[in-house]
C-alpha cells in the first residue's frame, strides 16, 4: 500500500482559470513533475558520486578490487 501526503502550492489566479478552461487536473501534471526532477536530482548525485569513485580508481590496487569482491560474493 502506498501511503500518500498533501502538497500544496500557489498559482497565480489566471493560471488556475486557464487551466479549468483546458480541462487540466493539476494533480497528475504535478506528480509527475515532481517524480522527474526528483529523479533528476538522483542522478545528478549519482553522477557526482561516481565521479568521486572514478577518481578514486587509479589509486585501489588489483588485489584490492579482487579481495572487495571476495568479499562481496561471500555475503
Amino acid at each position: 500500500m502506498v501511503d500518500y501526503v498533501v502538497v500544496a502550492t500557489k498559482i497565480p489566479r489566471r493560471l488556475k482559470e486557464l487551466m479549468d478552461k483546458l480541462g487540466i487536473k493539476p494533480s497528475p501534471v504535478m506528480r509527475r513533475a515532481l517524480e522527474e526532477e526528483v529523479r533528476k536530482r538522483i542522478l545528478e548525485e549519482l553522477e557526482k558520486r561516481a565521479e568521486k569513485l572514478r577518481k578514486r580508481l587509479p589509486e585501489i590496487s588489483d588485489e584490492e578490487v579482487a579481495e572487495l569482491i571476495r568479499e562481496d560474493r561471500e555475503r
